[in-house]
């Protein structure tokens, strides 16, 4: 019989995490503590702040509000909004820890995620059901799990994994964020229950009645299992929407650089940035941004696909312009994604989109969008400058604590 998918997973989470990691790991720290600091007057900050206590908890819900979090291709998900949250849960742990246990949960989050089929992708909220798996391994860092450990608290808590997408067709619903919240605590409860003795079932994943039984129509393989780390794979998001939207507007931000972009806007991309951003006529800050539509007519207005583009302000003014972008797929767009996610405006097109591997956004690029989203969220102009130096520099963990004790506290 061979060994349980889990199982594997298992055992390459107890390799040890070189330098390079850890430094990426920082940048992807930055990057989410920029997230949380954009959102800290949304509605899901209040919700928040009356559910529990813990800053670290309360961050849960802030994370993916602004849609600027980062992003693996293949794997359809948001690893940071889950994992940062749980490596910031135990007070006493070091910088060192933290960043392990992040390295650790973008690794089991991100192979799970990879693993699931289109049929998945089309119902179910990868952040969500494989979020538990990152939860369960950062957690599961911070304790120091042995593999037989990871392997309990994956089988418990990816027994409960779950978020499906139907939030989409209700307006005004904080469901995409309760996703998160569940994960991050279903993930880290799993983890803390294995440590005290609670055995979790190996199969899982691959079991006649586990989670790809359940909720895929084809069972793919774990991504990972090379010498590297998964975290290495992880794209940053530059703009405040959809990452399907995206391409489009990094297609329609060089047609302008250019001096060549001009309505009519024709649009071609890949069939799921239609079934998630084919919105023309938005009325919410949340459909602008999951809207192919907005996003041409926001750089054709000449910005810069900023929060503040997004606002109903910005909904009512490029009204006009939105009426003059076309959308259709383009099958060989469709046939290169989700490796590739590519877009064609007004002929001109990009194969794959800025701040993915193949095109990398640079470090000074995430501290100019942290001094952008804390200014944004209302933050003292001290705190930008803060959490560069306590993301990029520190060794005192206990500074990212007071810190989001200030955010959210």
């Amino acid at each position: 019989m061979s060994e349980a998918l889990i199982s594997q997973l298992s055992a390459r989470l107890c390799r040890p995490i070189g330098e390079s990691a850890k430094t990426r790991a920082r940048l992807h720290l930055l990057d989410w503590l920029a997230c949380v600091a954009g959102a800290g007057s949304s509605d899901a900050a209040n919700v928040a702040s009356q559910v529990t206590e813990h800053a670290w908890e309360r961050s849960t819900y802030l994370g993916n509000v602004l849609e600027m979090d980062d992003v693996h291709r293949t794997a359809l998900l948001h690893p940071g909004p889950v994992v940062w949250p749980v490596a910031m849960s135990v007070a006493d742990a070091t910088m060192a820890q933290r960043l392990e246990a992040a390295v650790r949960g973008y690794e089991a989050m991100i192979a799970v995620g990879a693993a699931f089929d289109a049929y998945h992708y089309a119902h179910w909220h990868p952040s969500a059901t494989a979020g538990a798996f990152g939860a369960a391994a950062a957690m599961g860092s911070l304790l120091d799990f042995s593999a037989d450990q990871y392997v309990d608290a994956f089988g418990n808590a990816g027994s409960v994994a779950g978020g499906l997408w139907h939030m989409r067709h209700d307006k005004g619903v904080l469901t995409k964020q309760w996703h998160i919240y569940h994960a991050a605590r279903t993930g880290r409860e799993a983890a803390l229950h294995a440590k005290a003795g609670a055995k979790g079932p190996a199969g899982i994943l691959e079991g006649p009645q586990g989670l790809f039984a359940a909720a895929t129509k084809e069972q793919g393989d774990l991504a990972g299992g090379d010498k590297g780390w998964l975290i290495d794979q992880v794209s940053f998001k530059p703009f405040a929407a959809c990452r399907h939207a995206h391409p489009a507007i990094d297609a329609a931000m060089q047609l302008r650089e250019a001096g060549e972009l001009s309505a009519p806007f024709k649009v071609e991309t890949f069939a799921d940035a239609l079934t998630f951003c084919d919105r023309p006529n938005p009325t919410s800050e949340l459909e602008a941004k999951f809207s192919l539509q907005h996003a041409v007519a926001v750089v054709a207005d000449g910005r810069e696909a900023k929060p503040e583009d997004f606002t109903p302000a910005a909904i009512a003014r490029l009204a006009d312009l939105r009426a003059q972008v076309s959308v259709a797929e383009d099958p060989a767009i469709t046939a290169r994604y989700p490796a590739h996610f590519g877009a064609r405006v007004n002929g001109h097109e990009i194969v794959d989109t800025l701040g993915d591997p193949e095109r990398p956004v640079k470090a000074n690029h995430i501290i100019e969008k942290m001094r952008t989203l804390a200014a944004w969220g209302g933050l003292a102009s001290t705190e930008g400058p803060e959490a560069i130096d306590v993301a990029l520099n520190s060794q005192d963990a206990s500074r990212i604590d007071a810190m989001l004790a200030r955010w959210l506290g």
